[in-house]
């Protein structure tokens, strides 16, 4: 199970509200299109879950930071993109989001990493062991999600995410 975000243009999330079916068709497309900056964090989305809010995502959903990666808004709730639909935040909420994620620093992320609670409680995909390696996994994608939300920000665009 690996997370994605998409950046995208409210006209474009609009599109998709009103018909899946193009979402997936710009997934599955052999080149992305131009709209559309798309962000791969590999296996590493529970993991932040983790950091941002100390609980797995299962239960997590409660927690405003959840919404980074899980909004409790989806695109279509019918669709399954490899692990279930796709999740949306429109450009305001996107606001609030980057506005509590760029104040966290990598130390804060490191006081809250906890390899043998992220151990206990399964979080995704279970490499705790290698404490330093898997450190730098998680923060060098918090870094690159800090970033795809800031420059959608910039451009007053919506997130999307999903599990593939």
């Amino acid at each position: 199970m690996t997370g994605n975000l998409l950046r995208v243009k409210e006209t474009q999330l609009e599109a998709y509200l009103q018909d899946s079916s193009i979402l997936e068709q710009n997934l599955s497309s052999e080149e992305t299109p131009k709209e559309i900056e798309w962000l791969y964090i590999d296996k590493a989305w529970d993991g932040i879950i983790f950091l941002l809010t100390g609980k797995n995502m299962p239960d997590a959903y409660d927690y405003d930071l959840a919404q980074v990666l899980f909004s409790d808004q989806i695109v279509d709730t019918d669709q399954d993109l490899g692990y279930g639909p796709a999740y949306y935040l429109r450009p305001e909420q996107v606001v609030d989001i980057n506005n509590q994620i760029s104040e966290i620093s990598i130390e804060d992320l490191k006081e809250k990493y906890d390899p043998k609670k992220m151990a206990e409680i399964e979080v995704y995909p279970a490499i705790w062991s290698d404490e330093t390696e898997s450190f730098e996994y998680l923060s060098h994608y918090f870094i690159k999600i800090q970033k795809i939300y800031s420059d959608a920000v910039k451009n007053g665009e919506a997130i999307v995410t999903f599990l593939s």
